[in-house]
């Protein structure tokens, strides 16, 4: 019994033993074929450094791309803005007839019609309201002018007049050469007043026309010429004729007394009501001066030289100065309705007419200048082109940089 145990634990030490070795020689199987095996290549070290470029040049390619689409937006605009490049007779045609429309427009607004919203910091373009202005000061200098003061050498002209006047007639009658007389010589103290006035007047519409004309052409260098020559030209023949007319109405005052206005019968009776008293007052020798009603303070001592003719000489008078406020309302009413029908004719008749004349050359080629650019325009118009054209050229490349970029980094991800 006890030889079998012996024998059975010897084989147990045995097989275990064996075991052993057989693990051992396993594990260095293991560790030799490891060794033997290569080992994966370490991760490049360039991903990171890549990664870090990408992380900073995108956010400048999108400044540089946002600075060229502002850049782009702003010369589209300007280009934009520039007129359109003519091409034909028919759109060289159209925009002549454009142009002039809108000038008619304009002129209509701001000489006949007092609309100045396109002018509304401009108050010279207010014209309107200017002119109204100028016929105030007109009518104003016609009324302080020496000719207008009503006891200015109270009845010596009168006297002078009725001396050289004396005909073979009834006494006590008035003769009409007398008061045309003094008429006369009061219309020829005023006649520099209206020529004054139209010469002012039509310096002022020049001033308008030619501003509004040059506003609605500074894109056309060839219409700009034409249009402001026949400006010019329209002007000088319109300020002629107001002239014209303005002698022609001088004229008239001078050789026709005549007025269907009530006010002059009621002026001459309500001055005639003092003639007793003044009479009177004048046969005092103690008495030297007198407040007459619409003239102040008159002296007479010096009337006393003409006992004869003071009573033709006081009608008189009162005539000549009530006739005379009549023949200072007519000139400026009719100052003011000869204006408004002059303005009238240049803007609706004449303008058009006058730059037509002057645009259209003997040949009839006249429109065709239209389509000659500026200098400017033209040399602005190549600039933005090529700017343009650049800027889009920016955008493509831009687009490429940025697609790489893209794909550099999804390689490396």
């Amino acid at each position: 019994m006890g030889s079998f145990e012996k024998q059975t634990t010897y084989y147990s030490d045995t097989k275990s033993s064996s075991t052993d070795i057989d693990h051992d020689q396993t594990t260095s199987d293991e560790v030799v074929q490891n060794h033997n095996q290569v080992p994966p290549p370490p991760p490049p070290l360039m991903a990171p450094i890549v990664s870090s470029y990408n992380d900073h040049i995108r956010p400048l390619l999108d400044a540089v791309d946002k600075l060229r689409t502002l850049a782009l937006n702003k010369s589209l605009s300007e280009f934009r803005k520039l007129p359109k490049s003519i091409s034909s007779t028919a759109e060289a045609l159209t925009t002549f007839m454009r142009i002039t429309g809108s000038v008619k427009e304009s002129l209509r607004k701001i000489l006949l019609r007092g609309e100045f919203h396109e002018y509304p910091g401009e108050k010279n373009m207010h014209c309107t309201a200017r002119l109204v202005e100028m016929l105030n000061t007109f009518s104003d200098e016609l009324n302080k002018c020496p000719e207008s003061d009503p006891k200015r050498k109270f009845l010596m002209e009168e006297f002078e007049c009725l001396e050289e006047a004396k005909e073979i007639s009834l006494p006590n009658f008035l003769p009409r050469t007398a008061f045309l007389s003094l008429l006369q010589s009061k219309v020829n103290g005023i006649s520099t007043i209206p020529i004054a006035f139209v010469e002012k007047l039509w310096k002022y519409i020049e001033e308008v026309l030619i501003s509004v004309l040059m506003s609605h052409v500074e894109d056309y260098h060839q219409l700009q010429i034409s249009a402001r020559r026949a400006g010019l030209n329209l002007i000088e023949k319109m300020k002629e004729k107001s002239m014209n007319w303005v002698l022609e109405v001088i004229e008239m005052e001078k050789l026709t007394d005549y007025t269907c206005n009530p006010e002059f019968m009621r002026d001459w009776n309500k001055f005639m009501c003092q003639k007793e008293e003044f009479m009177v007052e004048v046969n005092n020798q103690s008495r030297f001066r007198m407040e007459l009603e619409g003239f102040g303070m008159i002296e007479f001592e010096n009337l006393r030289h003409f006992p004869h003719l003071l009573d033709q000489a006081f009608d008189l008078r009162m005539r000549i100065v009530s006739y005379w406020k009549v023949v200072l309302r007519r000139l400026v009413d009719l100052m003011a309705l000869n204006m408004r029908l002059s303005l009238d004719k240049l803007v609706n008749k004449e303008l058009e007419m006058e730059i037509v004349s002057e645009l259209m050359d003997p040949h009839g080629n006249g429109i065709e200048k239209l389509m000659e650019e500026a200098p400017n325009v033209a040399a602005k118009r190549a600039r933005l082109t090529a700017t343009v054209n650049k800027l889009k050229e920016c955008r493509e490349i831009l687009a490429k940089i940025k697609g790489k970029i893209y794909t550099t980094s999804s390689d490396y991800n």
